[in-house]
């Protein structure tokens, strides 16, 4: 019981280190109650706690879920909670096969040091991609509010933070296994060992935290010197439940209208609204598309929206959740399609062979996806909108500074959410966008979380929750920096699961025999 306890220990600390808790100091030893309930047994008991810390950790994480299939999905609650447990269950398996891992690779307590944050960061690259990615909170993003930590994503990713966080998980578990006389699969942590280990992270972590300093001093310039642009975000703020019903239409349009001209005393270059905010068929529906059109006209401005569309051809139908970027006379100067699906959301995965499985919330239909890493034009600089949840994935930004963007902004429908930790944790996801790439994001929320991003990945501000709101800044362009991330993309994450790999395949060609005596101390 003991072991389990530690177990569920580590997923609900894990937890508290992110958002809306935020007490983000606990990443930093999170796992060292799991590690310690690992130190003396076997691969398969490894693997069963750490399957129980993972669930503990995403059942606490993504207890949302219940309220959003409830509420928007209609499912009944007998139905959401096995669900909630089955995503868990899911992502839990990530924590359970890291724990396996390293009961089978790390034979010696000091390969422990290295290879704990190597398998974290291999498993949260995997967990990005595979069955479509839910790369949701990975462990760096616990640390979203500290800028020079964060610089390093610049160059290795989301995943450099989530290393240095792991390594910090390493080395406070040896220091507690040698201050305690515990051992490692029979094997002593000598002083010298412990001593070594805590100082090279002491030693890394001081380097993160140069770097950080002088590369926010380096972006600061860099801000300093470059164009901006004007920028309003709307934040609508209506109510889920009505957005869709016909005689509320007029009313949200005008809504967002009336908000956008009360931005015009800033003279905004852009005027931003959230995903969906237009709730008809932009350019079908004539009497709306007037309406909007009208409003565009009256604020003079560029208006990039968020709108449903949809395509025909014969007699199949295709539907897109769609940006429109809208020139001041009300012509349409470029479109964005969401590209990355919310599976069972936006579409149902495999549904050839899953007929019954039908949509967590209501929408038009299943959404068709657009094109990976396009951008649109504004005067001469690009747009790398991504819409809700695209934020999440690291590689959809890069792609899109890659392809020239010289903003990045994302629209979203956080209202799904209600007042949960959701919308804190979604908004924190998006900082690191900004950090990776050096760019400005901007984010407009129906509901919230709206804000502004500079490229150091500082929050220059942000709206709360459930609350009408229009902000306006000038925000830097930076289009003559692409960052090492931004070249050459998930290279670290990517040597880590190679790493994972090798290690692997030779305990598995090469069976190591582990010392059978108590008395054996590492050297």
């Amino acid at each position: 019981m003991q072991k389990i306890a530690l177990s569920l220990l580590s997923g609900v600390l894990l937890t508290l280190s992110f958002p809306k808790t935020s007490l983000d100091w606990l990443a930093w030893i999170a796992l060292v109650p799991l590690l310690t309930a690992l130190k003396d047994v076997s691969a398969k008991e490894s693997f069963r706690l750490g399957f129980i810390a993972g669930i503990a950790h995403y059942l606490t994480l993504t207890y949302w879920l219940v309220y959003t299939m409830k509420t928007y999905g209609q499912l009944p609650l007998y139905l959401c909670i096995p669900l909630l447990f089955l995503l868990a269950a899911y992502l839990g398996l990530y924590v359970a096969v890291f724990s396996a891992l390293l009961n089978r690779i790390c034979a010696a307590p000091a390969l422990c040091f290295p290879m704990i944050p190597i398998l974290w960061v291999a498993g949260e690259y995997l967990r990005t991609f595979v069955f479509s990615g839910f790369p949701w909170e990975l462990l760096g993003y616990s640390q979203y509010n500290h800028l020079y930590l964060i610089q390093i994503s610049d160059l290795f990713g989301v995943y450099g933070v989530s290393f240095l966080i792991a390594l910090s998980n390493s080395a406070f578990f040896l220091v507690f296994l040698y201050a305690g006389g515990k051992k490692w699969q029979e094997r002593q942590v000598s002083k010298r060992s412990a001593l070594v280990c805590f100082s090279l992270f002491v030693l890394l972590f001081g380097m993160t935290w140069t770097y950080g300093k002088w590369r926010v001093a380096s972006v600061d310039k860099e801000i300093s010197a470059s164009p901006s642009m004007t920028v309003a975000v709307v934040q609508g703020n209506i109510d889920q439940l009505q957005k869709w019903n016909p005689a509320f239409q007029v009313f949200t349009v005008k809504k967002y209208i009336d908000f956008s001209l009360s931005a015009q005393k800033d003279h905004p270059n852009l005027v931003v609204w959230p995903e969906t905010s237009a709730p008809f068929y932009f350019l079908y529906n004539a009497e709306l598309t007037e309406m909007l059109l009208n409003g565009v006209k009256a604020a003079n401005t560029n208006f990039l929206i968020g709108s449903p569309a949809f395509s025909q051809q014969g007699n199949i139908t295709d539907y897109y959740n769609r940006a429109y970027l809208i020139h001041p006379d009300g012509a349409v100067a470029g479109t964005y399609d969401k590209s990355h699906l919310v599976p069972f959301g936006e579409y149902v995965p495999l549904k050839k062979w899953l007929p019954f499985a039908g949509k967590i919330v209501e929408h038009v239909g299943d959404f068709k996806p657009g094109d990976t890493g396009k951008t649109i034009l504004l005067d001469k600089y690009g747009l790398g909108v991504q819409i809700c949840y695209e934020i999440i994935f690291p590689s959809l930004s890069r792609e899109m500074v890659s392809n020239d963007a010289a903003l990045l902004i994302n629209i979203t429908n956080d209202a799904w959410y209600g007042k949960t930790s959701a919308p804190y944790q979604h908004f924190s996801m998006s900082v690191f966008r900004a950090a990776e790439n050096k760019r400005s994001l901007i984010r407009s929320a129906n509901t919230g979380i709206s804000g502004f991003t500079d490229p150091a990945g500082r929050v220059l501000a942000a709206t709360g929750l459930f609350e009408n709101a229009v902000l306006t800044r000038s925000v830097p362009l930076l289009t003559q920096t692409k960052t090492v991330y931004t070249r050459f993309g998930d290279f670290f994450a990517i040597g880590c699961l190679i790493a994972t790999l090798l290690l692997l395949l030779s305990r598995l060609l090469i069976p190591t025999r582990r010392m059978g005596s108590s008395s054996g101390v590492l050297k």
